[in-house]
């Protein structure tokens, strides 16, 4: 998709930051990701793999009903048919996600998470109170990412809960809601544990950045 969410959904959230951040010195900060990898590599990987045992059952299938290939042609079908998939693998990356296991989806959306919070100076916010909230659509992964200001007054069940919470409307197809919410709900959490202060200043944008 071009645009996960409408100009009208990116001003609702951004509304919703703006709201819950007025009763906290914390900032919250909202990454969507449309993938956290292209996979290619991958999914190739797991692609010749699959290829090289459908090689060997085809061998042992044409030995035993005594049929005669030969070598040459065998590797000359084998490369034809590796290249023709590989080919496909590129012209249609949707494809690729398909093939890549689950673990390693969320190993990378993890990891995108980590870069996203460092990479948009969450974690430079003076008392150490930013909290990432992030999306990444391809392997349907949601995390929030608190700095240490935060997450050691905040039990890690509270957080399980408000990514449960955005995954379960992300899956009734109301990202926004979710992204709503959970801004809501992580701006009541910041402000019990650090209201807002006088001169308290806006360290990070208040909008949801789509990457």
């Amino acid at each position: 998709m071009s645009r996960p969410l409408s100009a009208e959904e990116h001003a609702r959230i951004t509304g919703a930051i703006r709201t819950a951040e007025q009763g906290t010195s914390g900032e919250i900060y909202c990454v969507v990701a449309r993938s956290s990898d292209s996979y290619f590599f991958p999914a190739a990987f797991t692609l010749m793999v699959a290829m090289l045992i459908a090689s060997l059952v085809a061998a042992f299938a044409l030995e035993y009903w005594w049929l005669t290939l030969r070598a040459p042609l065998f590797v000359a079908a084998q490369m034809l048919a590796l290249g023709s998939a590989l080919v496909l693998l590129w012209l249609v990356p949707s494809l690729r996600i398909l093939l890549v296991p689950r673990q390693l989806q969320y190993r990378r959306a993890h990891d995108n998470a980590l870069k996203q919070f460092l990479s948009r100076n969450v974690h430079v916010t003076a008392a150490r109170t930013g909290v990432l909230i992030f999306v990444s659509l391809a392997e349907r992964y949601a995390e929030i990412v608190a700095d240490s200001g935060i997450n050691s007054r905040v039990a890690q069940p509270v957080w399980d809960d408000v990514v449960g919470s955005l995954i379960a409307d992300a899956r009734r197809g109301n990202l926004a809601d979710g992204f709503v919410s959970a801004v809501g709900t992580v701006g009541k959490l910041l402000s019990e544990h650090f209201p807002v202060e006088a001169g308290d200043l806006n360290e990070l944008d208040d909008h949801l950045v789509e990457i």
